[in-house]
């Protein structure tokens, strides 16, 4: 029963690599960035809640006297 020959493989794995991040570069360098995107303004409507025209006082445990 013959023998299997791994010599080559180091070659072809370092080969493959290589062709794999040159067409990896080439499918990148076609695609069409924004150079400067500009930002959408987001327009928050104000909702009125029943608590707003109402005075309220929140009590925390650090604002008590002592």
């Amino acid at each position: 029963m013959p023998q299997l020959d791994t010599s080559t493989w180091l070659t072809m794995i370092l080969s493959m690599f290589l062709v794999l991040f040159i067409i990896f570069q080439l499918k990148i360098s076609k695609h069409n960035f924004y150079h400067n995107p500009e930002s959408t303004s987001a327009k928050t409507l104000k909702q009125s809640t029943p608590w707003e025209t109402k005075w309220t006082k929140i009590y925390l445990p650090l604002s008590l006297p002592l």
